[in-house]
């Protein structure tokens, strides 16, 4: 079981809406973590009238990794900051398709066999959304992008799932949740990579008081088109949901030695400063570069990974709330070395590339999914994937906390059976009164 909480802890100490409306229309707005009225419940009187119902995917595999069906809700044990919580709704969903909704089989009658019967359900099992951050995908890579959706797409949509498709830049698509993966495919034949190479990181980039701006307000707009989907699937009860996250990472403030010493010259073009080593010439001085308060002053820039981390963060929570799992992946799978025409010294390209790639390792991990980051081993991890989406239980139970000013609390889910391996997340955090991202008004 991944320990969410950790993960978002280790990440914190490193230092680590084209088409919104469109796809998540019909979708109710509400919270997954919502408030319901509680079954008897008096009408009258002044006690609050409603208590939050909280849901959450729970995978159960024995020794031998093979998924555990036969489960009840007497089998399973939750904790809600240590507090035990009574089960109130069970969904298991196997192979992908709702087998049933806790609803009891017919008896057998004596001295006939008959197959046990399966409450099947209209609503599809699993959700699948493609996010194409097309805004942190170079133009050169669009044709392996194009392929590796499809590839994807073709791994993990069944018969029955329902798709859907978003991307944001100037060629931004959108498709509506559809049961025809052809829409998806079609669409995504229009999608162009509008990404920043490493020079134009170093060359083109309007530097802020906070670092590059542009770069700021890339990030952000696809950290706002996502969770505009995740507001609008956690409408959708009861199901997988699953958005399949495709982009290049992020990093706040890439290059930030390359960006220091470059001068503009009269043609307008940009051109590095000479490093001045004995310290006596007309370039910038080894000891500029390296003392403790020029590092500081150029990464000024040393809020840009606070920024980053925070909006992660809050992603992540949204994500939880809505009861949806991000799977990360980068379509250009293992790079060794930067190409030969981004001219970027290979220390400082290999320091953007982990930062980037962290940041998608740590949105996946923080709402328990996988990122398929610097590799080519897509065929398994994709298997993988398709695993975790296709047998699960979907747990839900009443608060027995009514606090809402308590946003963070932990969870742990457990079996009373022996041998069990439990897959779940260990944390949830309540929406802050007025949502997410900017929505909060801004205090005295």
């Amino acid at each position: 079981m991944r320990n969410l909480p950790a993960i978002r802890s280790r990440f914190l100490r490193a230092g680590l809406g084209i088409g919104i409306a469109v796809l998540v229309a019909g979708l109710a707005p509400a919270a997954q973590a919502q408030t319901e009225q509680a079954p008897g419940l008096p009408q009258g009187g002044t006690f609050r009238s409603g208590v939050t119902l909280i849901r959450t995917d729970v995978i159960v595999r024995d020794a031998n990794g093979a998924f555990i069906p036969d489960l009840t809700p007497a089998d399973f044990r939750i904790l809600e900051d240590g507090v035990p919580q009574e089960v109130a709704s069970l969904i298991l969903v196997h192979g992908g398709r709702v087998f049933n909704q806790l609803v009891p089989p017919p008896p057998v009658h004596e001295g006939i066999i008959l197959p046990e019967r399966r409450v099947q359900s209209q609503i599809p099992g699993r959700i699948i959304v493609f996010f194409v951050d097309a805004m942190h995908l170079e133009p050169e890579v669009t044709p392996r992008v194009r392929h590796f959706v499809k590839e994807v797409a073709d791994t993990l949509v069944h018969d029955g799932d329902l798709v859907g498709l978003i991307s944001n830049g100037p060629a931004g698509k959108a498709v509506d949740l559809t049961y025809d993966l052809q829409h998806v495919k079609s669409a995504v034949d229009g999608i162009v990579g509008n990404g920043m190479t490493p020079r134009d990181l170093i060359e083109n980039t309007q530097e802020g008081p906070d670092g590059p701006g542009e770069l700021r307000w890339r990030a952000h707009r696809a950290f706002m088109t996502v969770n505009g989907v995740l507001e609008g699937l956690s409408g959708i009860q009861d199901r997988r949901k699953v958005i399949i996250y495709i982009s290049t990472g992020y990093d706040l403030n890439p290059f930030a030695l390359q960006r220091l010493h470059r001068t503009p010259l009269r043609d307008g073009i940009l051109r590095e400063r000479p490093i001045d080593l004995a310290g006596g010439g007309s370039g910038i001085s080894e000891r500029a570069l390296t003392s403790p308060f020029n590092r500081v002053e150029r990464q000024g820039a040393v809020f840009a990974d606070g920024e980053l981390i925070s909006e992660l963060a809050e992603l992540s929570d949204t994500a939880t709330r809505a009861n949806t799992t991000l799977y990360t992946m980068d379509p250009r799978g293992l790079i060794s070395s930067p190409d030969i025409d981004y001219d970027v010294p290979i220390d400082a390209w290999r320091e953007y590339m982990m930062a980037a790639r962290s940041s998608l390792r740590t949105l996946a991990e923080l709402t328990g999914g996988i990122s398929i980051v610097n590799t080519n081993n897509f065929s398994e991890l994709l298997r993988q994937i398709d695993a975790e989406t296709s047998d699960y239980y979907v747990v839900g139970y009443y608060t027995s906390n009514p606090d809402p000013t308590h946003r963070q609390r932990s969870l742990r889910v457990t079996v009373a059976r022996d041998g069990l391996e439990v897959q779940a997340r260990d944390s949830y955090t309540l929406a802050r009164m007025g949502g997410d991202f900017g929505d909060v008004p801004p205090g005295p």
